[in-house]
């Protein structure tokens, strides 16, 4: 049995190292995103060898693990996670596996488990010079609502402090109010995350920039870096009934991200967790690929 235990802030300190080894592609392998989730989820973690083992819990699915990211050999840490559910008497589920993983478990365990792609979590991956340019006929439209904004608004870009942090909460109760954020369990459980990068926003390293309209908050952002060449976008909110704050706040913090982090050549802005809209104005910014991302099961 692997002992485990649940999520704190503190265990960044362990845990960075391992996931910077693994330097996996998909967003859920972030610590930022590991403990922000880790109430809605139930998110418990463990060294196992020189791996991160990571296990939570879903209404109507059951316990899971994600696949371990670090070094070194990986048989056994898959070996001591199917003990694990044996030991707890529950099914031996893996989430959020790439195609490398999956590659990876069939050559240890040829035929053992069964595989199914879950799209509402694929992740949409960008190239960071064009969230900057947005060059190109393809993204005209998303010039134009840039210019648009620039040309009837007094605005001004800055980035998150301690001394604006609240005006940005302020500003997602207000979002939250215009999207009924209790009625949507999705939405609801979203807000709790969000709520845990705010309250430990400089303990987790987060980035993040606003705009301001008249000086009000009208958008904001946060992130990090996922790998060694892709950022993340953890969160992103603006007043949709502005036009051009989304395309303004988007484009603004991807040149901060350029100029700050020279050596990021990808931005990774998350799923779209099933929402219609969201999937179109994701699949609207043209992702230079989809980070696929199934699940695995005993057959």
């Amino acid at each position: 049995m692997i002992n485990f235990k649940k999520i704190e802030i503190k265990d960044k300190s362990w845990m960075q190292p391992l996931i910077t080894a693994g330097n996996l592609p998909g967003c859920h392998q972030n610590f930022t995103n590991i403990f922000a989730w880790g109430e809605v989820y139930d998110y418990h973690v463990a060294r196992v060898g020189d791996r991160l083992v990571v296990k939570g819990y879903l209404e109507n699915v059951g316990y899971y693990y994600l696949y371990p990211t670090g070094s070194g050999d990986i048989k056994p840490v898959i070996e001591a996670m199917l003990q694990d559910a044996a030991d707890n008497g529950h099914d031996f589920r893996l989430f959020g596996l790439t195609p490398d993983n999956i590659a990876v478990l069939d050559s240890l365990f040829p035929g053992r488990f069964t595989y199914q792609a879950i799209r509402d979590s694929f992740d949409y991956v960008y190239l960071l010079d064009k969230l900057v340019t947005l060059s190109g006929n393809k993204l005209h439209a998303k010039r134009n609502h840039i210019n648009k904004f620039k040309q009837n608004n007094s605005w001004s870009f800055e980035l998150i402090s301690k001394d604006n942090l609240d005006e940005c909460w302020e500003m997602n109760i207000e979002w939250c109010k215009e999207h009924d954020c209790n009625d949507d369990d999705l939405l609801k459980k979203e807000k709790c995350a969000v709520r845990r990068c705010f309250d430990n926003y400089f303990e987790l390293g987060l980035e993040g920039g606003l705009l301001r309209l008249d000086g009000k908050v009208i958008a904001f952002t946060m992130g990090d870096k996922l790998n060694s060449d892709t950022y993340d976008i953890h969160i992103e909110k603006a007043f949709g009934k502005i036009q051009g704050a989304y395309q303004m706040i988007n484009r603004e913090f991807a040149a901060y991200i350029q100029e700050t982090h020279p050596e990021i050549v990808y931005v990774n802005r998350e799923e779209d967790m099933g929402y219609e809209g969201l999937r179109k104005a994701k699949l609207s910014y043209q992702p230079v690929r989809l980070e696929e991302k199934y699940a695995a099961w005993q057959k």
